[in-house]
């Protein structure tokens, strides 16, 4: 079951109810099963009017909700970028020798300021 040519491409998912909000769901959402009574609407650029506008859209085919029962068809999307880079390890690193070159020197500052101080008063 592949796509039909001529069919427009889908927006986002929009889950209605009468009397609540409508729900949308953009391309990398998840869908959630909300219970009974929720009908999905596949929103595209023809039938549009702006998300969570539902009043003004007419809508040809509504399915309501069922319970997901077979697990084994969900895909499973990974994350394919690592937790931890290169980069993010060398602005840990590149932090941490900021922070300890600035407290360096704000000690060599204290430590200094009383022969500065005396400096100052013997010129004056």
């Amino acid at each position: 079951m592949g796509m039909e040519v001529g069919l427009p491409l889908a927006l986002y998912i929009e889950a209605t109810r009468e009397g609540h909000e409508p729900i949308t769901f953009g391309p990398n959402s998840t869908l959630v099963n909300f219970g009974d009574s929720w009908i999905l609407h596949t929103v595209t650029d023809l039938d549009s009017s702006g998300i969570g506008h539902v009043e003004n859209v007419v809508r040809s085919e509504r399915s309501p909700v069922s319970k997901v029962r077979d697990r084994s068809r969900l895909v499973k999307v990974t994350n394919t970028k690592p937790a931890i880079s290169l980069l993010y390890f060398g602005k840990i690193v590149f932090a941490f020798t900021l922070l300890f070159l600035i407290g360096a020197m704000f000690t060599l500052a204290l430590e200094y300021l009383p022969v500065f101080i005396s400096f100052v008063n013997s010129s004056v």
